[in-house]
């Protein structure tokens, strides 16, 4: 009977979730290192099928190369939803590039360095990563508001991700050294496919992305002047030329809509109100979303496009974190009865 290793399963389903993510894919500038990071994952995945499922040993020189790609990537992916310009990241592609160049010369001159070397790009990246997202889901500027705090959390998964593949690869060096390699197999073969697995799917992730029940309470408490002058410059944007039911609205620009720096935004919004800008903007559309709900016979769906949303499962967790009910509970205690 034929054989079929593990990761070459773990291959097939993320080159499914590839062309998924092409096909989905709408946006004029599509976040290029996340898919590519895609891309890598499974060929990574193949080679370890072949090397581990067939014996291959030919792939021992390739896969440490390809292996040394998938951090700058992940980098690079979040870099996109974060820096104003793509040239941030694509201006330091040779920077970027290093890693891969250092892998090759250590795989012809020295194999024994290859573990720790690559041990140190994925941990650097991973604190990279967690560098950048330190302010939070605001730090995604370039990520749409509806799905700022998923994305967020899937690029925390994915420094995660990348936290795990240094450990296993730490974890099968020792094996080698000490108990000549016993474990390698199991740990390369289920905990290097889990990181893969981990980076693939929260990259996918983020790269999508984008009182209480009689009355909503938004208004802000500013605790400075310059707070209180931002909010509100914010708040007439809101509910004067309602910005928030553009779907594709993210803090940059909103800042350039309001002619404030989107640091200063972000600031200003977690001081007056505790929470981050996406928070903010989406009680604007739900406090909508709730007033069409009982003032009119529009479809769920109709309004959730309405006010700003893309996706149900967005609009009916901020619904909930807002109301604690759901759309349609809503409406059944706010319309008017006949």
């Amino acid at each position: 009977m034929l054989f079929i290793p593990f990761p070459f399963v773990v291959a097939i389903l993320l080159l499914v979730l590839f062309v998924t993510m092409v096909r989905r894919e709408d946006e004029a500038s599509p976040n290029l290192p996340f898919l590519a990071l895609i891309l890598i994952s499974a060929f990574q995945s193949l080679l370890s099928g072949l090397r581990w499922g067939y014996g291959v040993h030919g792939v021992m020189y390739v896969a440490p190369v390809v292996a040394a790609t998938v951090p700058p990537l992940a980098y690079g992916g979040v870099s996109r939803l974060v820096r104003r310009s793509r040239r941030s990241w694509l201006s330091r592609i040779g920077l970027h590039a290093l890693p891969a160049a250092v892998i090759i010369v250590l795989v012809a001159a020295w194999r024994d360095a290859i573990d720790v070397a690559l041990v140190l790009i994925f941990v650097g990246y991973a604190a990279a990563i967690l560098f950048l997202m330190r302010p939070g889901a605001d730090a995604l500027r370039l990520a749409p508001f509806e799905g700022a705090v998923s994305a967020y959390r899937a690029i925390i998964f994915t420094a995660v991700g990348l936290l795990l593949s240094a450990a296993v690869d730490t974890f099968v060096f020792l094996d080698l050294a000490w108990a000549d390699g016993e474990r390698a197999v199991t740990v390369i073969t289920f905990g290097n496919l889990a990181a893969l697995l981990i980076l693939a799917v929260a990259a996918a992730a983020a790269s999508r992305s984008r009182t209480p029940v009689e009355t909503i309470d938004i208004a802000p408490k500013p605790e400075t002047a310059e707070d209180k002058q931002t909010i509100a410059m914010v708040q007439a944007l809101m509910e004067t030329k309602h910005i928030y039911r553009d779907a594709n609205l993210n803090l940059e620009r909103l800042a350039r809509k309001v002619g404030i720096p989107a640091r200063q935004i972000s600031g200003a919004i977690n001081r007056a109100t505790a929470n981050n800008v996406s928070q903010y903007v989406n009680e604007y559309r739900i406090v909508e979303a709730c007033r069409l709900l009982a003032e009119s016979e529009k479809s769920v769906t109709e309004i959730m496009f309405d006010v700003g949303f893309q996706t149900k499962s967005n609009f009916n967790r901020e619904f909930r974190r807002v109301t604690d009910m759901t759309p349609l509970e809503w409406r059944e205690r706010k319309a008017p009865q006949s």
